[in-house]
């Protein structure tokens, strides 16, 4: 008996080094690492096309799995095919479950499903499932703070809880209910020290992740944190490369259009690679027709309308419908204009503050004021001067409707604001809270916002706070959600919080 002992262990001991090959592991190889660059830039296919020779080579490496998720989440999150998502929906659980397979010891037994998790939150609010989205953000928060706390040295834990406790923190109070529920508590301050940190980091895995780490930072800290300056500064200096890495591409353009930089958005689109290596995103058409629409180009329309053509998806099909009418009223071509409108009741969903606010305009039958609607354009694409020279010789007395008092007020500070006339722009704001508080329409409460982010950059806190209040006190009006969060991230800011 000993012997025959003696014999089954000497076997065991001889067949270990072939059973622990055969266990499901995580290798993040060469291979993997080169598809998750490929992957990041949204070369897709040639992604692929390396973690399918991973997978031949060792198919009980579930990186390269795992990094399939990558490849459906932009095509999901970019272009909102249904079709696509009603077949992929299942792959979730079931790229849960062969991460859990992994071995525990190892920080992507834990990273790999929270990042699992966080993707498909951002693809559920896509389609419409903010109940689910909430319940996914919520097991990737846990997921990822668990990852950090167990291994404290493995740096892509705190990338990801960075970024959610960013998130958290700033979670509007319509919702607030919803985050009590789930049980989500967030800290701006401590949520971008953590991502500092991270990209200040040289490890091996801060080096790999810094891409996507730097994506979640500058949109972070231009949205939330509120420093545009040091996003572009940061472009600048870290050299990202915005003509290869369609990531970055879209990045830069989509914060330049939304920080008044039109011209630069486009000069930086139609330097990108072309490729046919990229993935095919219609959302280029909107970006495009957004910029152009901006400097009242003739070439909007046809951006816009191929966006509509080729578009899967529902966010900003609305707005996008909204902008070409207004292209072909500020044309002269009412029938069109008003075919446009008539597609915006159809056509869409709401789940973007844009779109409801263009299906508002849609049912209302009023046009905007076409002057004012000239100036707001300019103004957003970021020709101040040609604005301001629009509006020369014109006052509010010369409106009839309260709205139109009110929003020329709000269209001449935010000129001003552009020009870095702040004085003006505040003695412009003053005047559009007085006469737009009890409105509907947004121009008080943004008017609030742009005077509390005036009064921040000046260094006067206590009076920056009050106007950021006083946003977040205005009621029913358009935008509330955005807007409430971006004031509540400026008193967060101001305290320190």
């Amino acid at each position: 008996m000993p012997l025959r002992l003696n014999k089954l262990a000497f076997a065991v001991c001889l067949l270990l080094p072939f059973l622990s090959v055969a266990q499901k592991h995580y290798d993040f190889n060469n291979t993997c690492r080169q598809a998750y660059q490929s992957i990041i830039a949204l070369r897709l296919e040639e992604g692929s096309r390396l973690l399918e020779s991973e997978k031949k080579r060792d198919p009980n490496n579930l990186i390269p799995f795992f990094l399939d998720s990558y490849i459906d989440f932009f095509q999901l999150f970019f272009n909102e095919d249904p079709a696509q998502y009603a077949a992929w929906k299942g792959r979730l659980d079931q790229r849960l479950e062969l991460m859990s397979q992994g071995p525990e010891d190892s920080p992507f037994h834990l990273f790999t499903r929270s990042l699992l998790h966080f993707q498909w939150a951002a693809v559920q609010i896509k389609f419409g499932n903010n109940w689910d989205a909430g319940w996914d953000f919520r097991r990737s928060f846990i997921q990822s703070r668990d990852c950090a706390k167990r291994f404290p040295g493995f740096a892509p834990a705190t990338m990801l809880s960075g970024a959610m406790q960013v998130v958290a923190g700033t979670i509007p109070d319509s919702y607030k209910w919803l985050s009590s529920l789930l049980g989500i508590r967030g800290s701006i301050a401590s949520g971008m020290q953590q991502l500092e940190r991270f990209l200040a980091g040289n490890d091996e895995w801060a080096v790999l992740y810094r891409d996507e780490a730097i994506f979640y930072y500058l949109y972070l800290k231009f949205y939330i944190e509120n420093k545009p300056d040091e996003v572009f500064a940061f472009i600048r200096q870290h050299q990202l490369d915005v003509r290869n890495n369609h990531l970055y591409t879209y990045l830069y353009a989509n914060l330049c259009i939304n920080d008044h930089k039109s011209a630069q958005a486009l000069q930086i689109m139609q330097q990108m690679n072309n490729s046919s290596d990229y993935l095919d995103m219609p959302v280029w058409d909107l970006e495009m027709g957004y910029a152009t629409l901006n400097h009242l180009e003739p070439v909007a329309a046809d951006h816009l309308e191929r966006f509509l053509q080729r578009f899967k998806g529902k966010f900003y099909v609305k707005d996008a419908l909204l902008k070409l009418s207004w292209h072909y009223y500020l044309k002269g071509e009412p029938a069109r204009a008003d075919s446009c409108r008539q597609v915006v009741l159809r056509k869409g969903g709401t789940e973007a503050d844009a779109d409801r606010q263009a299906l508002k305009e849609a049912r209302s039958g009023k046009w905007p004021n076409k002057l004012l609607l000239q100036a707001r354009l300019l103004s957003d694409g970021g020709y101040f001067t040609e604005a301001l020279q629009l509006l020369q010789g014109t006052s509010s007395s010369g409106f009839e409707a309260a709205e139109e008092k009110c929003e020329y007020a709000y269209r001449l500070g935010r000129i001003y604001d552009g020009l870095g006339r702040g004085d003006e722009a505040i003695e412009a704001y003053l005047t559009a809270i007085k006469t737009g508080q009890q409105l509907r329409e947004y121009y008080a409460a943004r008017a609030a916002l742009q005077t509390g982010y005036i009064y921040e950059q000046r260094g006067d806190k206590m009076r920056a706070i009050s106007f950021f209040e006083k946003c977040l006190s205005l009621k029913d009006h358009d935008y509330k959600n955005s807007l409430d969060q971006r004031a509540k991230a400026g008193v967060a800011r101001c305290k320190g919080e």
